[in-house]
């Protein structure tokens, strides 16, 4: 059966809020046991807080807008009470995860099964409603968190197809304790200078599909989560990240930073990575750890963006430090990285605990060049957020492994190229660690001064 919304008073001119034209036609379609509720394309659907039910498929006709209102007053609080008044990408932002559920979610869903949303049609969060322009390189909100886009909450056998998800103030698409989720194919096309506005991050979640998306955003564009907010649910396992192509401000595919809880079991292959400020990282900074990691077949091409975003161009970053003092930091164990090819101004970082080693790392066939790219400084690295962490200045190795142990580097190679190499140094430098093994590297060290490969 199909519910249009139209004939349940949904105006449909850009400017009525339709929110409960469009819930009265959801809450029917759930009522009769499921069915379809259908946005005509053509349209601009302009609505306050909508809930999805089970059995529900929310289809977005070709050309058709579902745009969220500008009153934040109107929006559903998921865990009922509003955001402080904090500026995030200042110094409060760096140590303030997200430590709740949601403050707002425009879309929303809790315990519904079996729903979709699909169609060619767009979905937009009114971005420029709750930012504002506070420097050449950021939008900001007077708030935070600000609404989610679509937040999803213990909802099992969930779909996400086709659907354009656009200018997002906050997280855009959120499915947490949720199991069998399936997003194929959508789009996220989210301003690279808004901050906050993750693409997809599957939080407390269990086998997950992320298959043939294309995500640009301001902060990460795929980010996997078990935030304190969700801790009821059991760990992030069983994801498979395959065919996409991903540009961000900050990472385009990462495992935390929100990690109170464990993550296990995760392949990513055939993906993209262009103009991105980190391309791989496993950031963990709380007491989740990580284990059975895979990342394959992909390209990736760093380059530094302003200091006020995290990372400093590495292709692939992975830390676990303490985020508080006196609260341990996760392990982080066999993860594999295959057939990676790296074009950066940064290298490869790998950055443990003097007593919370990272361990068992392979790369092979992983290709790093470094070159000089944009008019950002170079020789960093950002250990950001932590106890007693911020940014490093170290001149920048191919591959540079501090307190990591049982590592093996096979068929890599590293190459230095252009005319200024003053902030590039050895092809690989090691510190505090043990039991790495070296097979087949080929690379030498920038300029004159550094070794080849420094054991320190």
């Amino acid at each position: 059966m199909v519910f249009n919304v139209k004939d349940y008073g949904a105006k449909a001119d850009g400017a009525s809020n339709d929110a409960a034209a469009i819930q009265a036609a959801i809450d029917t379609c759930h009522a009769a046991g499921g069915g379809r509720v259908l946005l005509e394309g053509g349209n601009i659907f302009y609505s306050s807080s909508i809930i999805l039910k089970s059995n529900v498929e929310l289809h977005l006709e070709q050309g058709s807008v579902l745009k969220a209102h500008a009153d934040i007053a109107t929006y559903f609080r998921p865990n009922g009470v509003e955001a402080g008044e904090t500026s995030v990408s200042g110094a409060k932002a760096v140590d303030c995860p997200v430590t709740l559920k949601p403050s707002y979610a425009f879309i929303y869903a809790k315990d519904a099964d079996n729903f979709s949303i699909t169609g060619q049609g767009a979905i937009d969060g009114n971005v420029y409603a709750f930012m504002k322009r506070v420097s050449p390189y950021y939008f900001n909100g007077d708030f935070y968190p600000r609404p989610t886009m679509c937040y999803v909450e213990h909802c099992n056998h969930i779909t996400f197809t086709g659907i354009t998800m656009q200018k997002s103030p906050f997280w855009t698409l959120h499915p947490a304790g949720c199991d069998d989720v399936l997003i194929s194919g959508i789009r996220v096309l989210n301003p690279l200078d808004c901050t906050n506005s993750d693409g997809i991050d599957p939080d407390h979640s269990s086998n997950v599909r992320i298959i043939g998306c294309h995500v640009t955003c301001a902060d990460d564009c795929i980010c996997l989560k078990s935030s304190a907010g969700n801790m009821e649910y059991g760990p992030t396992r069983n994801i498979i990240i395959s065919g996409c192509t991903l540009t961000s401000t900050s990472a385009a595919l990462k495992i935390g930073t929100e990690g109170t809880g464990d993550f296990e079991n995760v392949i990513v292959d055939n993906c993209i990575v262009t103009g991105t400020n980190r391309g791989i990282s496993i950031q963990i900074r709380d007491g989740g750890n990580v284990k059975n990691v895979s990342f394959s077949n992909i390209i990736i091409e760093t380059r530094r963006f302003a200091d006020c975003w995290w990372g400093t161009a590495e292709p692939i970053v992975i830390t676990t430090h303490d985020r508080v003092e006196g609260v341990p930091s996760g392990k982080i164990s066999n993860i594999r990285f295959s057939n990676i090819t790296c074009d950066s101004e940064n290298g490869v970082f790998l950055s443990g605990n003097a007593d919370n080693h990272i361990e068992d790392i392979l790369f092979e066939k992983v290709k790093v060049t470094l070159r000089k790219k944009t008019k950002w400084e170079r020789g960093l690295y950002d250990l950001r957020p932590g106890y007693g962490k911020g940014i490093e200045k170290i001149t920048s190795p191919g591959f540079l492994l501090r307190d990591t142990d049982d590592v093996t580097l096979r068929d890599c190679t590293v190459r230095f190229e252009g005319e200024d190499l003053s902030d590039f140094g050895e092809a690989l430098r090691t510190e505090r660690c043990k039991d790495v093994v070296v097979e087949n590297f080929r690379g030498k060290a920038a300029r004159a001064g550094f070794a080849d490969q420094a054991i320190l």
